[in-house]
């Protein structure tokens, strides 16, 4: 859907960030790259030690509860980094107050959350950007490129791997970490920008069937989880996820194989490309060395990247590249993962609106 809302061009793009834990850093520094056309004007959070410590590393008023800054700050966007189960409701306080939201993976742990968050921004007329950075990658950019002008010919299989460690003391950092309501799983809270990958690159998806386990963690979601699937375009593959990785994190990576080509984006965090094979040369070959980085964030580098495009958008710029209902197809993928694991048998897509 296209907001019409006033361009933002005689000031600085204002955003307030609601919830000061560990993923809210990243969207501090990504701000901050941004100091020319973006500001942060305010930050919230409910316990007052990870309030003040925000307040002190940014300078941005700060508040106690989502309600007294919708009130009172001037921010234009209200960027959503609070544990998932709050995003809807949160969501939709937002755009009822008339400002647009961007909030960080996954939208929401419902199905039905996440289509109530899409309708609360549309009635309002605000837009609602998901963040997907690592779709920003410039290994995974190369990657989507080559897929879309058919560079692999029939694309016969997929296969994705997430190999990470959390430690029980991860999850016992926050009372919210490892439960359904408001966390998820290593599906839906580690893996799903990589869940995302599966239909951004290779198209829709078919049907799926699932297993997950809870091996090794004191939590109620799972730590451990395989899905096999098939894609619409008769495309087969797999998707692997661990929390449990012996004794850091080793490996999140994609590889696609098909009649002409075949590409592996590996590394810690898809950010090294370890096989770039095709039966005919291309100006983007010369790009490989160039695409790879080193990191040891599994987070990557995308954020100041997306910031890059929510910046444009709310200026005029440009349009959203990830809004609320390209955020739906990677947690429809999702919540299908999650219902062939409980119901033991394959799910189709789509799924009922």
């Amino acid at each position: 859907m296209h907001v019409r809302r006033t361009p933002i061009t005689d000031r600085k793009a204002r955003f307030a960030i609601i919830g000061c834990g560990r993923i809210a850093q990243n969207h501090f520094e990504s701000i901050g790259k941004h100091a020319s056309r973006a500001e942060l004007v305010a930050v919230c959070d409910t316990d007052p030690a990870a309030l003040e410590r925000a307040v002190e590393k940014t300078g941005a008023q700060g508040f106690d509860s989502l309600t007294a800054l919708l009130a009172n700050s001037k921010a234009d966007c209200i960027v959503l980094t609070t544990p998932s189960g709050l995003h809807s409701r949160q969501a939709a306080e937002v755009a009822r107050a008339g400002l647009d939201v961007m909030t960080e993976k996954p939208m929401a742990t419902r199905w039905a959350d996440g289509l109530a968050m899409v309708r609360a921004c549309d009635e309002a007329g605000v837009r609602l950007f998901v963040v997907k950075q690592n779709r920003r990658n410039p290994t995974l950019q190369l990657l989507k490129r080559a897929v879309e002008q058919g560079r692999f010919g029939r694309i016969y299989m997929v296969n994705v791997n997430v190999f990470w460690t959390r430690p029980q003391a991860y999850y016992d950092s926050a009372a919210w970490r490892g439960t359904w309501e408001f966390d998820g799983g290593a599906f839906m809270n580690q893996a799903s920008h990589y869940v995302d990958l599966l239909d951004w690159i290779c198209g829709p998806v078919e049907s799926v069937m699932a297993y997950t386990g809870t091996l090794a963690r004191n939590i109620e979601v799972e730590d451990t989880g395989v899905a096999a699937l098939k894609w619409r375009s008769g495309a087969m593959g797999t998707i692997n996820v661990t929390m449990l990785t012996y004794p850091k994190n080793l490996e999140g990576s994609i590889t696609i194989l098909g009649e002409k080509g075949s590409a592996c984006i590996g590394g810690v965090a898809v950010n090294e490309i370890k096989n770039w094979q095709f039966d005919a040369a291309d100006p983007m070959d010369e790009q490989v060395s160039a695409a790879s980085y080193q990191t040891t964030s599994v987070y990557g580098h995308g954020h100041p990247m997306y910031y890059e495009n929510v910046v444009a958008t709310l200026r005029g710029e440009a349009q959203p590249e990830t809004d609320g209902r390209e955020g739906l197809k990677s947690l429809e993928l999702l919540i299908a993962l999650y219902m062939s694991a409980r119901d033991g048998k394959r799910i189709s897509l789509p799924l009922a609106y």
